[in-house]
């Protein structure tokens, strides 16, 4: 059994929150600065809704495990090519800004590093392998992140 992204993205929100609230150590966002975390909550689930939307419509997987059937380069993925993940790393810093304490800001740092080292280079091999030219053309044009 092979573990998901959104494994990872849910143990580290949830050790985040678990963090915050056992081990604040200090604060860094105040009241009324940390609300602005919702701004990032609320970006990352509107671009991991979109991207799942354009995901279903393409009838291709959004799982990174299997093959993919289409290109999809519509939408959120005119300006990264992993926008699910920046969805995920924009819902744990929301999160982090939102709480406001120092290490709540370990988690997003944390799952980049995973997304980055686990899955992208995987993802991407297969992409290039799927798609040929036409994603590496993609690949030249848009930025991994954002």
């Amino acid at each position: 059994m092979k573990i998901m992204p959104t494994t990872y993205f849910l143990v580290l929100l949830l050790s985040s929150v678990i963090f915050h609230f056992f081990f604040p150590v200090i604060q860094i966002v105040f009241t009324p600065y940390n609300y602005s975390g919702l701004a990032l909550i609320l970006f990352g689930i509107i671009i991991n809704i979109w991207t799942d939307h354009l995901f279903k419509k393409n009838l291709t997987t959004v799982k990174p495990y299997e093959k993919p059937s289409c290109l999809v380069i519509a939408g959120p993925f005119k300006i990264s090519r992993h926008p699910m993940y920046l969805g995920m790393a924009s819902l744990l810093m929301g999160a982090a800004v939102f709480m406001g304490s120092a290490i709540s800001f370990a988690f997003p740092l944390i799952f980049i590093i995973l997304m980055k080292s686990l899955f992208i280079p995987k993802e991407e091999k297969a992409m290039q392998n799927a798609f040929g030219q036409k994603y590496l053309n993609y690949k030249n044009h848009v930025r991994q992140w954002i």
